[in-house]
C-alpha cells in the first residue's frame, strides 16, 4: 500500500500533528490495520479506500478505532489532492460519523464536520484532583471539556495520567480556555491516555464541541484556535449550528510503501 506522513495543522513541517494515511486498493482485515496503527504509532493511521461516489475512511490510533479523527482526515486529503487527483478540490469521505467533505480552498483544507454540542455536567473529584488548576466548569459531548479560567492555565497544564485514566465514561479529555492573544479567539490541550494518546498534539475532532462551546461564549460564528501542545498547531473554525468547518494547513513528512511480508 502507498504510505504517507502528513504533519496537519502544520504551518512549517515538523509542527502540527501526525498522521499516517495509508491508501488502500481494497480493505484488509481490521486486526492487520490495527496492527500497522500500533507499529506506525503516530497518534492515528487512516486507512482509505477508493469508491464510486468518493472514499471509505477509518481511523485507528496505537490501541483502538474511532469514530471521528480530524487531523488524519485533514492529512487523507492532503495526499489524495497533492499527490493522486491532483485535478479535485473537494473530495467526500464516508465514515463512521457520516458523510465528511473537505474542500482545498488555496492552502486551506476545510472539513465539514458535525457539532457535538456539549452538555454541563458536575465536576468530580477525582477529574480536579487530575489537574493543577481550579476547574470551572466542566461538560459533556464524546469527550469532557473542562474549561479553566486563563491561557496560562492551559498553558502550564499538568496532568496526572495515572489518576485521569480511571475517568471512564467519556473518550477523552478537552482542556480550554479563552485566548489572551489577540491572534487566536480560544486555546485548548487534548488528552486520551485510554486510547494510547496521552497528549495529543493537535486535534480536528475536538473542535466538533469546542467551536459550538467557544461560539456560544465569545458570541461569534468564526473562529481562530490554537493548540498548545508541544508541537502546536492553528485551526480557523466556523459554527454553522448542526455542522461546524475546520480549517488547517498541511506539510509532507515522507512517502513511501508498506509492504506485510509473511
Amino acid at each position: 500500500m502507498k504510505y504517507f506522513i502528513v504533519d496537519a495543522f502544520a504551518e512549517e513541517l515538523f509542527k502540527g500533528n501526525q498522521a499516517g494515511i495509508c491508501v488502500l486498493d481494497k480493505w484488509i482485515d481490521d486486526n492487520l490495520m490495527q496492527n500497522i496503527a500500533s507499529e506506525n504509532n503516530l497518534a492515528e493511521t487512516a486507512f482509505v479506500v477508493k469508491t464510486d461516489n468518493g472514499y471509505d475512511l477509518r481511523w485507528f490510533t496505537p490501541d483502538v478505532e474511532i469514530d471521528l479523527c480530524g487531523h488524519a482526515t485533514l492529512a487523507s486529503a492532503y495526499v489524495l489532492m497533492s499527490y493522486l487527483e491532483k485535478n479535485v478540490n473537494v473530495i467526500s469521505f464516508y465514515t463512521k460519523s457520516g458523510l465528511l467533505t473537505v474542500t482545498k480552498i488555496n492552502d486551506l483544507f476545510e472539513m465539514d464536520f458535525p457539532s457535538r454540542i456539549p452538555q454541563k455536567i458536575e465536576t468530580k473529584k477525582i477529574v480536579q484532583e487530575s489537574i493543577n488548576a481550579p476547574i470551572i466548569e466542566t461538560y459533556m459531548s464524546r469527550d469532557m471539556l473542562i474549561l479553566l479560567e486563563t491561557e496560562e492555565q492551559v498553558k502550564k497544564l499538568e496532568v496526572d495520567i495515572g489518576k485521569i485514566k480511571n475517568v471512564t465514561e467519556c473518550f477523552a479529555f478537552i482542556i480550554t480556555a479563552s485566548s489572551s492573544n489577540s491572534e487566536y479567539d480560544f486555546v485548548s490541550r487534548f488528552f486520551a491516555p485510554n486510547a494510547g494518546i496521552n497528549e495529543d498534539p493537535v486535534t480536528g475532532s475536538s473542535h466538533s464541541t469546542l467551536i459550538p462551546f467557544l461560539a456560544e461564549k465569545l458570541n461569534k460564528s468564526k473562529l481562530v484556535a490554537k493548540q498548545l501542545s508541544k508541537r502546536g498547531g492553528t485551526l480557523y473554525c466556523e459554527y454553522n449550528g448542526n455542522r461546524v468547518k475546520i480549517s488547517g494547513k498541511a506539510k509532507l513528512y515522507l512517502e513511501g510503501e508498506i509492504k506485510i511480508y509473511k
